[in-house]
């Protein structure tokens, strides 16, 4: 038991509310537990807790919206759970300073760690953010490894770190970089995104610092580097691990002073930008390998953000499927359905292209397709791709040939002439 620390738990759910209490009882000298946001004004009224424990959903309003008017001190831990589980909330939950956010259903050795340090900091004034403008930002999803991507996304949303966003292709790297943009303190300023491996490498420096007239063959006029045009705002430098080991040294130059100066030019330039880069590759190995440099590594890697791969969220697949056909169609796209049959087929393919693959499917499929429901089409479309190959349609599908030979017969297929 802490001594003479009070918790207050904000919960409707009684069975919730039953079991945080028996997890932390012992935690404090006193648990009081309450339903509902007025149940809340009137506890507060009469007492000064050490730690609130907050749903967001309540029966009489928004758990978060309504705490910064319910007289609780600024410097008072809150901690706050939710089963909205999406980027929007993550940040709001920051922007009343809370200690932590915790998507539920949560880990109970992860709450009771999270109330021990809490208790443990004591009252300490915690960074806020303005909050009242944030949505998705195109980040869809609510399994556990995006969860861990929002709470990252959120706690950088007062500084202005490096941060260094890794995942295989396709797992909405840019995306994540943009949310981390239009969260953070530089989102009224401009995004400008670079691909490091769709630059020749003798352009590399003049695209991101700019050139002066007559600084090499062609430079007719003085051009503006991608450093300039981020001023004030966020640079993203997306697939950093591909650039060449003297344009690394640059870059970690501009890291390490904020100042750079054009190709061609001598007068030093102020780098008023957050660098948020991106890749695909293993950088640690290409570190080892003497093709990355380590220091510059370390400087980019401040916050490590991780994507994780679409096959370690295949319960994300159906409302992602959900957010390309609606996207779609705003861009004049059929309006399509999935079969249940269809999602299930979609859910058990690994996906290798990951979130971009599947987009591209979607909006295929939603052309392609006679059918109103896309099931039909899934199956003509990966038959074709296998040459009428049952064996490997299946396992593609993941399903059996006996399942696969089942449903074609039901949606009167030809595999051979699919």
């Amino acid at each position: 038991m802490t001594i003479d620390k009070t918790i207050l738990l904000v919960e409707d759910d009684p069975a919730i509310s039953l079991i945080i209490r028996e997890t932390l009882g012992d935690e404090c000298a006193l648990f009081a537990a309450v339903g509902s946001i007025a149940e809340r004004n009137a506890w507060l009224a009469d007492h000064r807790p050490d730690l609130i424990i907050t749903d967001v959903v309540l029966p009489d309003g928004d758990g978060i919206d309504s705490l910064p008017g319910a007289g609780v001190a600024p410097e008072t831990p809150v901690i706050v759970l939710s089963a909205q589980n999406t980027l929007d909330t993550a940040v709001r939950a920051q922007g009343i300073g809370s200690y932590d956010y915790l998507p539920k259903p949560f880990d109970l050795e992860e709450l009771t760690a999270s109330v021990r340090a809490a208790l443990a900091r004591g009252r300490q004034p915690l960074a806020k953010v303005d909050a009242a403008e944030t949505d998705s930002h195109g980040l869809i999803g609510r399994a556990p490894a995006m969860q861990a991507v929002y709470r990252t996304i959120a706690r950088l949303a007062s500084t202005d770190l490096a941060v260094l966003i890794l995942g295989e292709s396709g797992t909405g790297k840019e995306v994540v970089a943009r949310a981390i943009h239009a969260t953070g303190l530089r989102r009224n300023g401009p995004f400008v995104a670079i691909n490091m491996a769709a630059i020749p490498r003798e352009l590399i420096e003049a695209e991101l610092f700019g050139h002066e007239k007559g600084a090499f063959t062609g430079a007719h006029s003085r051009s503006a580097g991608r450093f300039e045009q981020a001023s004030g705002g966020t640079l993203f430098l997306d697939e950093i691990g591909d650039m060449p080991l003297e344009a690394q040294t640059r870059l970690l130059r501009v890291l390490q002073t904020n100042e750079y100066s054009t190709v061609g030019g001598s007068q030093a330039l102020k780098a008023d930008v957050r660098v948020v880069a991106a890749t695909h590759r293993e950088m640690r190995s290409l570190v080892a390998e003497g093709r990355f440099r380590e220091d510059l590594f370390y400087r980019l890697n401040v916050i490590p953000v991780s994507l994780p791969p679409l096959r370690d969220r295949r319960s994300d697949i159906a409302a992602l499927v959900r957010h390309f056909v609606d996207t779609g169609r705003q861009s004049g796209l059929p309006d399509r359905e999935f079969a249940p049959e269809a999602m299930q087929l979609l859910e058990r393919h690994d996906w290798p292209g990951n979130v971009r693959e599947l987009g591209n499917v979607v909006q295929r499929l939603a052309i392609l397709a006679r059918e109103a429901i896309v099931e039909a089409a899934l199956c003509r479309r990966v038959l074709r791709e296998v040459r009428g190959n049952q064996l490997e349609a299946a396992r593609r599908l993941g399903i059996n040939r006996n399942t696969l030979r089942k449903r074609l017969g039901q949606l009167d297929i030809d595999p051979a002439h699919p």
